[in-house]
Formats: C-alpha cells, structure tokens, sequence
C-alpha cells in the first residue's frame, strides 16, 4: 500500500472529517472511499465486437497450443518449488481445510 501526505485547507479537512465519523470509518478510509468513487465514475465499459472477441479467441487457442501441455514431473516440480504464503487472516482453519480437501481431491 502506498502513503501519501496531503495538504488540505482547514475547512475540507473539517467536512472530511465529519463525513467520517458520519459513516463510522476513519479519516484514512473515507478519503480512499471518496477517492475510489471519484475515479470509478471515469471508468467506462466498452462493448467489443464479436469479430474481436473470435480473434483474441482464436489468438488465446493459439497461445494455448504453443504452450503445449506440461507432464506431471514438470506440475509437480513447479509446485514443490512455488513460494509458500502465511493464510489470510479471513481465512479461518475450517475454510483452510476445506480447500486443501478440494484440492487433494483434484490431484
């Protein structure tokens, strides 16, 4: 996560300030809140056309098959030396497990 120190006039620090403690979160996280509902308003979805969407299918299929297919060796040796990460903490022992099972089961 990135900082940034920030001058604001008195009278918005105020106004920010108050509208925090109106939604019951920290200064820090309006502001972000703020922020992020100001830029999303800028962000438009464009439609693409269905010829786009074949050739990036057909380019995607392409690169699949460049690709080729990996042998169990290569699986294997590839999972034994990826980095292992501590759990989120939202994630609780129960869900942990759970997914390990399902993972187990797919092997």
């Amino acid at each position: 996560m990135s900082r940034l120190t920030l001058r604001l006039p008195e009278s918005l620090h105020q106004q920010l300030s108050y509208q925090a403690s109106q939604e019951g979160v920290s200064l820090n996280q309006y502001i972000v809140y703020a922020l992020t509902r100001q830029v999303s308003q800028n962000y438009v979805v464009e439609t693409v056309s269905a010829q786009t969407v074949e050739q990036q299918s057909i380019s995607f299929q392409k690169l699949l098959n460049d690709l080729g297919q990996a042998t169990p060796e290569e699986v294997k040796l590839a999972l034994d030396t990826r980095e292992v990460v501590e759990p989120e903490n939202e994630l609780t022992p129960d869900i942990i497990s759970k997914l390990r099972q399902k993972i187990a089961s797919k092997a």
